[in-house]
């Protein structure tokens, strides 16, 4: 399976996929929604801050506005882990300030929808700030032959573990009535096992990765963040030396923007769209974690054979399909969601391992942390263009099919970009050993 400081960070997948899965595709949505439209008034309308907001469109406004702070966030973060030895510490602080908002996310009930909002913006920006650690990690445990298997077992293994917990959700929700509780504090119960399950599993990467000195030196007399600041205008204005991978990282924000908002706002169109309830999101959300769990070690395997671009390639192509599928009258039912469900599962831990593995052939050395926090700006749960458009979409237009049809345009354009980038020439760039495959 790797080496033991590998399997540790396999395992920090598994600990957080508990959020991604529980808390921000399956439960949250739905249930923030409905606890919105218990607070709005007869137009349907909540006022945060005093701004008019539909009730149906709070929840992707929240996302957007956890990924804007991110945008500010994350690269100055990166910038001053690239200066310290406290990468694994800053990514075990993050992950425990994100699991305990999400406990927090038992006391969401009522109308008090500003409560849910607010911790979900907490837990989000924390998961993108230990992810930034998280995936700076991996050009130090896998060489560059590796790191295609070494990042799609640690997606594969995400979602086991985020299948896991949702499938014991799953039964302890079938089962509340037995029990005696409503399927409101069923749903409150399941959000807070999410911040449990990533705070334990978080204990076995923090005791497995190592420490490593940095490759840069703090300047005399300068402290972290001033220098983060200042590296990260550096980075910003030399990265035009890398057109390579800046051609990558514009398609890339781009096409996972449109990944990050289907799985963070599938539920919602689901419920909705198609009127399936709170029984049945479970199930086929469950029916996706382990059919991405074979897809990201199938997509792995496929990526040996062609290469990583090929195969992210590929993925587009079908996730452009699911968007017009999703416009189309074809779909109707909770069955045919499901069906289109399993299709949606093959290619998405795929496009999203083999994105990690070739940015992380595309970095400068020393500049892991700060380039991954870039990259972060649109990882797992934190896309920012693709929830506003569809929260427009919705306000706007009434429609989710229109706002699905929408994140075609972010496919797209990944479609267009992505095969512009010459891999190899990316790789020397950067002054990395390109691998085998490209």
């Amino acid at each position: 399976m790797g080496t033991r400081e590998q399997v540790g960070w396999y395992f920090y997948d598994w600990a957080n996929s508990a959020f991604s899965t529980t808390v921000v595709s399956v439960f949250l949505g739905p249930y923030l929604t409905s606890v919105a439209k218990a607070a709005a008034d007869t137009a349907g309308f909540v006022y945060p801050l005093g701004i008019p907001v539909r009730a149906d469109a709070f929840f992707p406004y929240m996302v957007s506005l956890s990924v804007l702070l991110q945008v500010f966030v994350l690269p100055i973060m990166g910038a001053i882990v690239d200066y310290t030895h406290l990468k694994k510490r800053l990514m075990g602080l993050f992950a425990y300030i994100g699991a305990f908002a999400a406990m927090g996310l038992f006391f969401l009930n009522g109308a008090n929808y500003l409560l849910g909002g607010t911790l979900f913006v907490i837990a989000n920006l924390s998961f993108g700030a230990s992810i930034v650690c998280y995936n700076a990690f991996l050009p130090e445990i896998a060489t560059p032959n590796e790191r295609d298997k070494v990042s799609s077992t640690g997606w594969a293994m995400g979602y086991l573990g985020g299948g896991i917990l949702l499938a014991l959700n799953l039964v302890f929700f079938s089962t509340r009535e037995q029990f005696g509780i409503s399927g409101a504090d069923a749903v409150r119960i399941s959000l807070a096992s999410a911040g449990v399950w990533w705070a334990l599993f978080t204990l076995l990467p923090l005791s497995r990765l190592q420490n490593r000195q940095p490759q840069r030196k703090l300047p005399p007399g300068e402290h972290y963040l001033t220098t983060g600041f200042r590296q990260l205008g550096h980075t910003l204005r030399n990265l035009p030396r890398y057109p390579q991978t800046m051609l990558f990282l514009v398609a890339y924000l781009l096409y996972n923007d449109g990944i990050q908002t289907i799985i963070a706002l599938s539920a919602q169109f689901g419920s909705e769209e198609l009127g399936m309830s709170a029984d049945e999101l479970p199930p086929l959300f469950l029916m996706v974690q382990f059919v991405a769990f074979f897809g990201a070690l199938f997509f792995g395997y496929i990526a040996r054979w062609i290469g990583a671009k090929r195969a992210i390639i590929i993925s587009l192509v079908i996730w452009t399909g699911v968007t017009i599928i999703a416009y189309s009258p074809l779909l109707q039912t909770g069955s045919q969601f499901f069906g289109l469900g399993a299709v949606i599962a093959l290619v998405l831990g795929g496009s999203q391992a083999l994105s990690r593995s070739l940015f992380s052939q595309l970095i400068p050395k020393g500049q892991e942390a700060e380039y991954f926090g870039l990259y972060e700006v649109s990882e797992r749960g934190t896309s920012w263009l693709g929830p506003l458009f569809f929260g427009l979409a919705v306000q706007f237009t009434d429609s989710y099919r229109i706002a699905v049809l929408i994140m075609g345009i972010f496919f797209l354009a990944g479609l267009i970009l992505l095969p512009m980038v010459n891999v190899r020439r990316a790789v020397m760039e950067a002054g990395n050993e390109a691998p085998d495959k490209v």
